[in-house]
């Protein structure tokens, strides 16, 4: 694998870095790049406009075929974009949900008139979308889900609750995996359907994190509807749709990712060079050490990006995963290390906290979101190494104890409705 730019490459990447340094002024400069993973709420408006700007310019939709809007670029066209875009601290994105998202399983899923009514808000961002897959009883284990859809007349009627909703509350569109065949389980009898936000039948409610900010959101879907035509896919087929979906969501922006992480790891070597700890032998080998494994990631995203076969994550996908998200746990842990007590003081009162901070604690959450590590690593045993699967206890004796259990120990007495606790 050849990773030097060619010609073409050259210019291209030449092309995108003078568009950014022309438009990445003002406003925009001031935001410094921030906006990304587990900073969405900061700036948001600021980036809304900026979306604009984006699609006015046509670098929206880069990857889609040029028949849908899109600038049909090449995968290396595509990672050079995200990496330039990276470097020139440009806002983060409001609408990667919708663009990088659900706008490539419409692509390949959709029917000619859902595309023709999805793709050209999502592409001049004047719709954003948000991902209803989590629920309380199924994360990591996504065939789970418990959320119904039944059709009355020409439209679905959704209850359920799902959990962990990036930016729900900012977005006019929801995906949404739930169960459209009673009695069905695990990957059978789910669809996909494309469900609007601002309606009567849908609460949001915000999460507050340990950054004190609220990405992520629990949405409870009380008979709220969605067109009947709304479905992606076959009806039942959700399963196969919702994998898809997944796959892309670990395609080329992961490159611009690292690249964020980078420009974390070059801060603290700065940081290291400033309060002397570059001179500790130990902190010098943990810094070089990230900055390896940060280069091991960099080329074996590029690797799997060159083995794309379809809209369907290989295995292989567990490891990178698995990867960064570990990395990054321990990039800020090796912050907090360099940074020592002063770490534990907020920037400013009552709770406002710097860049590497808040990187820190939202680090937590990355080997949990996106597919748990105890999963990615069951993944990659099962389906890369082919070792065997974990032994499924037999539940049947757990079930007789909890009935006898439950035969002597005295009914609680029922809660009224809508009790909290």
């Amino acid at each position: 694998m050849d990773l030097r730019d060619n010609p073409e490459d050259e210019a291209f990447r030449k092309e995108v870095r003078a568009w950014l340094t022309d438009h990445v002024v003002g406003e925009f400069a001031a935001l410094g790049g921030r906006g990304g993973s587990g900073d969405e709420t900061y700036g948001f408006e600021t980036r809304q406009r900026w979306e604009k700007v984006l699609a006015e310019a046509g670098w929206t939709g880069l990857g889609w075929p040029t028949e849908y809007g899109g600038r049909g670029a090449s995968i290396a066209h595509q990672v050079i974009f995200n990496e330039e875009y990276v470097k020139a601290k440009a806002p983060g994105r409001v609408n990667v949900m919708g663009e990088g998202l659900i706008a490539p399983t419409l692509i390949h899923y959709g029917t000619p008139e859902q595309k023709e009514r999805f793709l050209p808000a999502i592409r001049n961002g004047t719709e954003l979308w948000c991902q209803g897959y989590s629920e309380p009883n199924a994360g990591s284990d996504l065939a789970n889900v418990s959320t119904k859809a039944v059709l009355d007349g020409d439209e679905w009627v959704v209850t359920g609750q799902k959990v962990w909703t990036s930016l729900a509350h900012t977005a006019d569109w929801c995906f949404v995996v739930c169960r459209t065949e009673p009695g069905s389980v695990r990957h059978k009898g789910l669809s996909y359907l494309l469900v609007p936000m601002d309606q009567p039948g849908i609460e949001v409610r915000p999460i507050t994190q340990l950054t004190r900010t609220s990405e992520f959101n629990e949405v409870f879907f009380d008979g709220a509807r969605t067109a009947g035509e709304n479905v992606l896919g076959e009806v039942g087929d959700g399963w196969r749709v919702a994998l898809a979906t997944l796959a892309f969501e670990r395609g080329v922006a992961l490159l611009g990712h690292q690249l964020t992480f980078r420009r974390e790891l070059d801060h603290l070597i700065e940081l290291a060079r400033e309060n002397g700890k570059d001179s500790d032998p130990v902190m010098r080998q943990r810094l070089a050490g990230a900055y390896a494994e940060l280069e091991i990631l960099r080329y074996n995203t590029l690797r799997s990006l060159s083995n794309i076969d379809g809209p369907v994550a290989p295995p292989e996908a567990s490891i990178i995963k698995l990867y960064w998200a570990t990395w990054h746990r321990a990039l800020g842990e090796l912050a907090m290390d360099l940074i020592g007590p002063a770490s534990m003081v907020a920037e400013a009162f009552p709770y406002e906290l710097d860049e590497v901070q808040r990187s820190f604690l939202f680090s937590r959450s990355e080997t949990i979101y996106g597919g748990s590590n105890e999963i990615q690593k069951n993944i990659i045993g099962e389906r890369v190494l082919g070792l065997p699967p974990e032994p499924k206890a037999d539940a049947t004796p757990r079930r007789d104890a909890t009935r006898r259990r439950a035969a002597t120990e005295t009914e609680p007495t029922p809660k009224p409705k809508g009790d909290p606790s």
